[in-house]
């Protein structure tokens, strides 16, 4: 299960969870907004977690189930990042910084599935 894919997609989305973290300190200490911050808030990361557990798997179906969890994660992540910024919690040129860094996440996981259904 490539080394080295494993600790971009880990450094990654670690990166990012740290940055929906900090998100969430802005959306609710300065725009007072807490349930979509707190939904942000697990689904972003809930990405990393699930990467790391995809590495410790047991098994390569293990590893392919946790990734694939990772990868809705992500997909959730997006949609509320994207709700953030249409109700104007979310400034867009934040948005976009933050909501390309989700994509990477998901372009990189997308890719490491890819390679495992190939490889099956």
């Amino acid at each position: 299960m490539g080394e080295e894919k494993e600790n971009v997609v880990c450094d990654k989305s670690y990166a990012f969870a740290l940055r929906i973290v900090k998100l969430y300190k802005f959306l609710t200490e300065e725009q007072k907004e807490f349930v979509l911050a707190k939904q942000l808030l697990r689904s972003g990361t809930s990405i990393g977690a699930n990467v790391e557990e995809a590495i410790a798997a047991s098994s390569k179906a293990d590893f392919v189930h946790k990734l694939n969890i990772a990868a809705k994660e992500a997909r959730e992540t997006s949609y509320w990042l994207r709700l953030l910024k249409d109700s104007q919690y979310l400034p867009e040129k934040a948005f976009d910084s933050i909501h390309e860094d989700c994509m990477q996440v998901r372009k990189i996981i997308s890719k490491i599935l890819i390679t495992m259904k190939a490889n099956s």
